[in-house]
């Protein structure tokens, strides 16, 4: 598990994160069959199954290989304009920048920026995002992951992961939870099936225990202890 600790204490229970290893995964895979491969055979009554965000969306071919984009001018000035963040890239590079546009749509993306530079000169943060919305903010820049060919691939965000967590859960017996998390303490949930917890699931995985290298743990099984 990285350097993470396996327990932690949340409302005074204690819970056990489990990373599952799988093989790199591709658009050929589909995350069902993954989970009954990987995960289904090590899960109890009373668990909860988190999957990370970005290996869903490349189970659903939204790796989008940096060669193979039209950056245009566009992303190239808008690029310029993002603010440092100490979690990665983002949308400071130009092909995350179109890989946002092309999920949004040219106008929102302009109004966004605009939102953003006004709410930058009032002080305020997050506007450019609340404006672009969640595909905007969960577009991966190349480089973010180390593990080949995706160290060279733009990663946008997974389609309809309200909509995927319900049919998984429904589809294993257990509640699933799709996770945006990364290593300084951002953790949310943008999909949730099986009566999952929105506010418990992004405490208990706070601390990203699947971590954010090769470590190649997309899924992780959350059981309460004792």
């Amino acid at each position: 598990m990285s350097n993470k600790q396996a327990d932690i204490t949340i409302y005074g229970n204690t819970f056990l994160r489990i990373p599952i290893k799988t093989r790199i995964l591709t658009a050929e895979d589909d995350m069902l069959d993954i989970i009954r491969e990987y995960a289904l055979a090590k899960m109890q009554i009373g668990d909860i199954l988190t999957i990370s965000e970005s290996p869903l969306a490349i189970t659903q071919g939204r790796a989008i290989p940096v060669a193979d984009l039209r950056i245009g001018i566009l992303a190239q000035i808008l690029s310029r304009f993002v603010a440092k963040v100490p979690y990665g890239i983002g949308l400071r590079s130009p092909s995350s920048m179109q890989c946002a546009i092309d999920e949004t749509g040219v106008c929102r993306i302009l109004f966004a920026a605009g939102i953003g530079a006004l709410g930058k000169l009032l002080g305020r943060k997050g506007d450019f995002y609340r404006i672009a919305g969640m595909q905007a903010a969960l577009v991966d820049a190349a480089s973010t992951s180390p593990v080949p060919p995706y160290n060279e691939t733009v990663i946008k965000g997974p389609k309809d992961p309200q909509q995927v967590a319900e049919h998984l859960a429904q589809a294993i017996g257990y509640p699933v939870a799709i996770m945006d998390i990364n290593d300084i303490g951002g953790s949310w949930m943008i999909g949730g099936g099986g009566g999952v917890s929105k506010h418990f699931i992004e405490s208990v995985m706070k601390d990203n225990p699947q971590g954010q290298a090769d470590e190649l743990t997309p899924l992780c099984i959350v059981r309460r202890k004792g």
